[in-house]
């Protein structure tokens, strides 16, 4: 039993929080050797990252917490964070916050200290105010009453201190954080408190009260299961006449004394060593050209057109060589086999099938690698988050809320984690839009298609444009989409949230960090090539293959059948020969797959390439990327809209929306191009 004992001591649960953008993820990095469990918390679709980490005789076991900059209970990740500190209850909760932000970083933390937890504060990025300005962390120690260390998870310093700290604040076990609120409202507090007094919650009172009194839904419905709806009633009074007596309402006046108390810290804490007014006077010169609200949106579409002309011409320098590798590769294939007397369905199945469907999907990871070291050298150097305020006006203007534009953009990357990301809209009816709308982004999956078109039938015709278009068609079908929910679906209508985040400052990002990200990112596809292209180019393969007494890929076998179906619906699009029925069909396992499948069907990239040139023209070609960037999305976009509205009829409109509009789209763009050109 004293063993057992000794073993529950010898454990330290950690929980990490702090504002998106404060390095919260790399200190987690740092801490766990990058060795985490990645799932979902329990009953919602948000990432639950877990590790673990020994110092001294301790064993350390960290939970990584959503980014948030508060704990009120009207989002997922608010909600999330506030349980886990308060229901789970971690020995020591680690607050990430940004040393160059530090008043806004600060009233997370206070926050935290007012829930009673356990904490450290952590302030992290120290080495972006070194020379700017000199933090008296012992003195914030004093006034917080927490331990406070200085990290830089860029280069990894202070790391030794926070791991100490964990284990002094394990040990000392601080005490919760009293901040005056003022006569009135501390009167009120206090009268809440007496009326809750025999409330079986396991939350601090002085807590309960103040939840009450702003009216928090979550410690409303939890009071008022416990029968105590006397305390409810009597927060609600002296809400209003709390109300009656400021100018503002009482949560602004709440937020306010909480700030006063960060200002306060901050005084006796901080001392400039030098003016930082340069750097914020640097940015807001930066901010007045990007975020201008006439040069805004020119500014964002240059940048996105760099990235894509970037990506097509860099990218494709490095795809050739990749191409070249595997038409080698399949050549000294072809001729070991018939060495080696294999028979004709097995020499079918590696050249036709695997060489010529999964290699000719991999042969575009270049460009792939290429577009996300772009897109994440714009965000970590802090340009994104001023694109979404470019983009706000202009949306908020036609009915789509201001916080969809994130999602929005992370959808260009893919569509699953964009549509999760629609959990951080508070408001009900603007997620629903979100999630509904965002398929219409066009993610990494759809570029390979891109490319290979573009490469045969624009490669002399601003390439980099071709494809910035369809992005931004995508963006357009998007917000007209949203526009057109928002006024004839009762549902859907309703007033339109504003954008509210904050802005980071400029960085110049480290390499290694924009590799990492980059990295992660084209890994996924790496790993999709693997798994669900390969099964489906295999499929693909399969069904060409049987009856084994017809041609191979011919349209005696069953996937010709299936094409043959399919094509007269396409035919008004341009594009209405069987093969490109298939490649849409199977297009729905991964969009990557629209490529695979091209490739099993005619074989080696040569082949590919001869054949498309005969099938397509510019113009029909053209028309085939716009089906196959606004057409159905891919299976796990489609099952995580589901989880995410927990409703059969709105992923059933998803599906059946977008395949009108996609099919729609593309007819409008080859008839009236036929007409034109």
């Amino acid at each position: 039993m004293e063993e057992k004992d000794n073993l529950i001591q010898k454990t330290i649960r950690i929980a990490l929080v702090g504002n998106p953008n404060s390095g919260k993820s790399t200190i987690f990095n740092i801490l766990t050797g990058g060795n985490a469990h990645v799932g979902n918390w329990p009953g919602v679709t948000v990432e639950k990252k877990e590790g673990r980490f020994r110092y001294m005789d301790f064993d350390v076991i960290v939970t990584d917490l959503p980014g948030t900059y508060s704990l009120t209970p009207y989002s997922v990740d608010e909600r999330i964070a506030r349980d886990f500190i308060l229901k789970e209850k971690p020995d020591v909760v680690v607050c990430i916050a940004d040393s160059t932000n530090i008043t806004r970083n600060l009233y997370l933390c206070v926050l935290i200290r007012e829930l009673g937890a356990n904490a450290v504060l952590d302030l992290n990025m120290s080495d972006l105010v070194d020379g700017q300005y000199k933090i008296n962390l012992k003195k914030m120690e004093e006034l917080l009453h927490i331990p406070v260390v200085a990290t830089s998870g860029k280069k990894g310093t202070g790391i030794e201190e926070l791991k100490e700290a964990i284990v002094k604040a394990k040990a000392d076990q601080n005490e919760a954080l009293y901040i005056n609120y003022g006569g009135d409202v501390e009167d009120a507090i206090k009268r809440i408190e007496g009326m809750i007094e025999h409330a079986s919650l396991p939350y601090r009172k002085r807590f309960i009260a103040l939840s009450l009194l702003l009216g928090d839904p979550q410690i409303t419905e939890e009071v008022k299961n416990s029968g105590l709806k006397n305390g409810i009633e009597s927060a609600h009074i002296e809400a209003v006449n709390l109300g009656k007596k400021f100018s503002f309402d009482i949560e602004t006046e709440i937020i306010e004394r909480r700030y006063g108390f960060i200002e306060s810290i901050i005084k006796h804490c901080v001392e400039k060593v030098s003016s930082i007014e340069e750097k914020i006077s640097f940015s807001e010169k930066i901010d007045k050209v990007v975020t201008n609200r006439f040069l805004g949106i020119p500014i964002f579409a240059l940048f996105m057109w760099i990235t894509f002309d970037l990506t097509f011409k860099v990218g494709g320098f490095f795809a050739d060589y990749f191409e070249e590798f595997f038409g080698w590769f399949g050549n000294i294939l072809k001729v070991w086999l018939t060495h080696a007397g294999a028979g004709n369905v097995i020499s079918s199945f590696i050249a036709d099938g695997l060489i010529g469907g999964v290699g000719t999907v991999v042969v575009f990871l270049p460009n792939i690698l290429i577009l996300f070291l772009f897109l994440s050298f714009l965000e970590d150097v802090g340009y994104m988050a001023r694109a979404a305020f470019v983009m706000d006006k202009v949306m908020h203007a036609i009915g789509l809320p201001g916080r969809a534009f994130i999602p929005m953009l992370l959808g260009f990357g893919c569509n699953v984690p964009a549509v999760m990301a629609a959990r951080t809209i508070p408001d009900e009816r603007d997620r629903l839009l979100t999630i509904l709308i965002n398929p219409f982004m066009s993610c990494t999956a759809r570029l390979p298609i891109y490319v290979l078109l573009t490469t045969l039938f624009f490669k002399n015709h601003h390439p980099g444009l071709v494809i910035l278009s369809l992005y931004t068609l995508g963006i357009f079908v998007a917000i007209l989409s949203a526009k057109l929910f928002r006024t004839t679906i009762s549902t859907l209508k309703g007033k339109v949230s504003p954008l509210v985040m904050e802005l980071p400052p400029y960085r110049m990002p480290s390499i290694k960090g924009v590799w990492i990200h980059t990295w992660e990112r084209g890994s996924l596809f790496l790993k999709k090539a693997g798994t669900i292209i390969f099964g489906g180019v295999v499929l693909v393969w399969l069904l060409a293959s049987v009856p084994f007494s017809q041609p191979y890929a011919s349209e005696g076998t069953i996937v010709g059948y299936i094409g043959r179906f399919v094509a007269p619906i396409l035919k008004p699009a341009g594009f209405g020969f069987w093969q490109a029925g298939v490649a849409l069909i199977f297009g729905l396992l991964a969009k990557e797959t629209v490529v695979g499948t091209l490739g099993t069907l005619f074989g080696s990239e040569a082949n590919l390439s001869s054949a498309l040139l005969n099938l397509f023209t510019p113009l029909s070609s053209y028309a085939f990327m716009v089906m196959s960037l606004l057409y159905i999305p891919c299976i796990a976009t489609i099952g995580v809209i589901y989880r995410e509205t927990a409703s059969l009829k709105w992923t059933v409109f998803s599906v059946l929306y977008s395949l009108f509009v996609g099919w729609i789209v593309s007819v409008i763009v080859y008839q009236v191009g036929s007409l034109v050109l």
